[in-house]
């Protein structure tokens, strides 16, 4: 009996990593005879598993049932599902942290030992610093989402900082979590445009409008959109600076929201900035460690680069003389 079982769990692992597979395949790997495969597949069916039997290949595939029946996860699997379950529940979507706080704790009730102790020491090394962002709605971040496999028009009522109360109506595109916050980009036909939206501040309304052809958005994906829309437009004072590395050398140390890198060869990239005045710009370019030059910014920019380029000059003695660098200079 424990024998059978474990083949049981083992032909469901199988079936879970890949859907469709054959019978023989199934067989070879158990170590039995497709014969005892096919009295498997039945008594996994009797447990509630929805497995289908694969037409012209003689095979098998774990299909959705009506119920979800128990999952089979390796041990990896199930701290990731934990940590994941965990971070949802501290998360910035409304409605699910309850939900997946209920889920943990099922999932916890039946970890061995030694994985409840990996799963609780990540909790207990982690610290969650600042807030999450605005909250928002699991009911309408499913709304946006069903919209967008649709490919339907969503109506919603946008409550802008600028503009107020307005309805909208757009083609959406996709859903970006970013820097804390959910932005829906879509493509706006009254302003034959595209655009960011803050989910946390439209309602929608149902039902969806007609269905619409897909479009490619800028700068080639959304998320490459939303970041340059966030790092560079968004911001009062905006600048293009040249740094002399490849754009494959500095990616890195750009981080997200702080600007946008654009390639230009294999020795030059561009960064777009943007910041609330000048001098936040200055510590910005300087933050990314690389030689630069400034092609465009705000009046002022190119004054706070020098001051700092003074200031830093002056910080550091002369080897020789054991005057600061800077000390004489204009």
């Amino acid at each position: 009996m424990l024998k059978t079982a474990a083949r049981l769990l083992k032909l469901l692992s199988l079936l879970q990593a890949n859907r469709d597979r054959p019978g023989a395949e199934l067989a070879e790997l158990l170590g039995v005879t497709p014969r005892t495969v096919r009295r498997d597949v039945e008594r996994l069916r009797e447990l509630g598993y929805p497995v289908d039997a694969v037409q012209g290949t003689a095979g098998y595939r774990l299909g959705a049932g009506a119920s979800l029946p128990p999952l089979l996860l390796d041990d990896e699997e199930a701290v990731a599902v934990a940590v994941g379950l965990r971070t949802a529940a501290g998360g910035s979507v409304t409605g699910i942290e309850e939900t997946a706080l209920r889920a943990l704790t099922k999932l916890e009730q039946v970890l061995p030992p030694r994985l409840r102790y990996r799963v609780n020491a990540v909790q207990r090394a982690t610290v969650r610093v600042g807030a999450t962002g605005p909250a928002v709605s699991a009911d309408t971040l499913m709304t946006i989402a069903d919209a967008c496999r649709r490919r339907e028009r969503l109506r919603f009522d946008y409550s802008s900082p600028r503009r107020g109360n307005t309805l909208r109506s757009v083609e959406p595109h996709r859903l970006v979590n970013f820097e804390r916050r959910w932005y829906l980009v879509a493509f706006d036909p009254e302003r034959d445009d595209w655009r960011t939206f803050r989910v946390d501040r439209l309602v929608p309304r149902t039902p969806t409008g007609p269905r619409f052809a897909p479009r490619q958005p800028p700068h080639g994906d959304a998320a490459t959109y939303v970041a340059r829309t966030l790092s560079a437009t968004a911001w009062p004072c905006q600048a293009v600076f040249t740094l002399h590395e490849p754009a494959e050398a500095v990616a890195d140390r750009v981080w997200p929201g702080m600007g946008v890198v654009e390639a230009v060869d294999d020795r030059s990239c561009l960064l777009h900035l943007g910041a609330e005045n000048p001098w936040a710009l200055t510590w910005m370019i300087t933050s990314v460690d690389a030689d630069f030059t400034l092609v465009t910014g705000p009046p002022g920019l190119a004054e706070a680069l020098r001051a700092h380029a003074r200031r830093c000059l002056l910080a550091v003695p002369d080897s020789r003389t054991g005057s600061p660098s800077g000390e004489g200079q204009p």
